[in-house]
């Protein structure tokens, strides 16, 4: 049975129910915030958000244990712990992204401001809840604070991904929730001025008002300090920034040197590119019997398809990449387009916006051949694009005498995940030719062919026009030195992506 409370006292309620929903807001939005950056800067998504959640959990016990420590003006203790949290929270991922670009101490700052951050949210709802209970008995006061809290954090994690990454982006969300978080400051103060100390008042609006002038001037000028990160992590001139729903995507410019970024990792150099799209396109179909239709997965960008185009037998290109803005950019930015000569626009291509498991998923035709142009599987998002099921669900969309071929990273650099990968597109029971090519922005690079009929690779021939790639150099491709060579890896699956872990590993020690 609650208390029933004064007419007087409904505004206090409703500003510390209100209190309790934007803690449990910006609670959720600061761990998802740093798990999202750890995972862009350092790979293995699993990992960093396993360590993110587990660190915050902790932390949020050990601020709960010391919040019994706090004896009296518990209404000034919470509005002093709004305002460091809403600093700290506020300049998270500024710092980070500060640490990662100039400095090597990322993993011991993100170690510290996630304890921090976990701690002061861990000092909040036992404050709340000692601060309401003037207002309800204790299991009325918990299911309220609870239920509210918890609201909270739905609506956090909805508004995640579908406005504050595609809108904002980790750096500004911080800043923004860093000022919601001090919202709880200022309703405090204001409702509850009359039970304040005149110098705990001061005080704490000084605090307040200070805060909130250092993040909003940061907000203001959050384009130029990503500007000035960005030189710090990128060497050339930045042409094209944009953080989307799904990744991060930068273009950069030297001279005639145009580079694609994606969460900080290089998808291409417009220097040598055409080493590596032409061993990707010409390999497969200087041997396919069919190449009326063409599926690629990944290769927004249109520079697979520009290959495919020199081949007056391709019927239909069907495009499948998840992000629309990797295709229109590169359908509208003038050096993109001139690299791909315009491909995504021709007749013959068709662009798909989908999850590439997804659409395998759901289509029902099939191709001659199908090309596998994704990221590395650096982590568990994509290392699913590189497990047994994947693989079958391929082998299931090719026709008779279709032909796969997947980019499958570096076999020097990343040797076990390389033939983790060709082993496991074997056990779909289609034929393997692994084969390998030097592109000097990227090293010895790695792909596999597969089949569910027998090819023979000396029959490869090169019958368009090549910068780089001819008969005679082919059959050194399907050539690996003895040190390149490693059958032992384990196979790949959805329940256990060994190529995570082999990719993580191997590339461990060069970056």
């Amino acid at each position: 049975m609650s208390i029933k409370p004064q007419a007087d006292s409904h505004k206090e309620i409703s500003v510390l129910i209100l209190s309790v929903f934007i803690a449990g807001l910006c609670s959720i939005v600061y761990e998802l915030l740093i798990g999202t950056a750890s995972a862009y800067f350092l790979g293995d998504s699993v990992k960093q958000f396993s360590i993110t959640i587990g660190l915050y959990m902790a932390a949020m016990g050990i601020g709960s244990y010391i919040s019994r420590l706090i004896k009296k003006n518990l209404l000034a203790k919470f509005i002093a712990v709004e305002i460091v949290l809403g600093f700290i929270g506020g300049i998270s991922i500024p710092v980070l992204y500060f640490c990662y670009a100039y400095t090597n101490a990322y993993p011991v700052f993100m170690i510290l401001l996630i304890l921090s951050i976990g701690t002061l949210i861990g000092l909040e709802i036992p404050l709340l809840a000692r601060i309401m209970e003037k207002y309800y008995t204790l299991n009325i006061n918990i299911s309220n604070i609870l239920s509210v809290d918890y609201l909270g954090a739905l609506i956090a994690t909805l508004l995640f991904p579908f406005f504050l990454l595609p809108f904002l982006g980790t750096f500004k969300s911080s800043l923004f929730f860093g000022l919601v978080n001090m919202s709880i400051g200022f309703l405090n103060l204001w409702c509850f001025k009359e039970e304040l100390q005149i110098s705990q008042r001061k005080f704490l609006a000084m605090g307040t008002i200070s805060v909130c002038l250092f993040l909003s001037i940061m907000f203001l000028f959050s384009g130029s300090l990503l500007k000035s990160w960005s030189k710090g992590l990128y060497q050339d001139r930045i042409i094209f920034s944009k953080q989307t729903r799904y990744q991060k995507i930068v273009l950069t410019k030297n001279k005639d040197d145009i580079r694609m970024y994606i969460d900080g990792n290089l998808q291409f150099s417009s220097i040598d590119e055409y080493r590596y799209h032409e061993a990707l396109i010409h390999v497969p179909f200087g041997v396919a019997p069919n190449m009326n239709n063409i599926l690629i997965l990944g290769g927004g960008d249109g520079l697979a398809a520009r290959e495919i185009l020199k081949y007056d037998g391709v019927k239909t290109i069907t495009i499948v990449d998840i992000d629309p803005e990797i295709t229109r950019v590169s359908v509208t930015n003038q050096y993109l387009k001139r690299m791909n000569q315009a491909s995504l626009t021709h007749s013959k291509v068709k662009i798909i916006n989908r999850d590439a498991f997804k659409f395998l998923e759901n289509t029902g035709d099939l191709f001659d051949i199908i090309i596998s142009d994704l990221p590395d599987p650096n982590n568990a998002s994509l290392a699913r694009l590189y497990s047994k099921e994947f693989f079958k669900l391929v082998t299931s969309h090719l026709s008779r005498t279709g032909i796969f071929l997947t980019q499958a990273t570096s076999p020097f650099f990343s040797n076990k995940a390389f033939w983790c990968i060709s082993n496991t597109i074997e056990r779909t029971g289609m034929a393997t030719y692994p084969y390998h090519v030097y592109v000097p922005s990227f090293g010895d690079w790695g792909f596999v062919m597969a089949s569910k009929i027998k090819l023979n690779p000396e029959a490869v021939r090169i019958t368009v026009p090549t910068r780089y790639l001819e008969d005679s150099i082919v059959e050194n491709l399907f050539v690996f030195a003895k040190d390149l060579i490693d059958k032992t890896p384990q196979f790949s699956t959805l329940d256990r992506p060994m190529v995570l872990s082999y990719y993580l590993k191997g590339w461990k020690y060069w970056n």
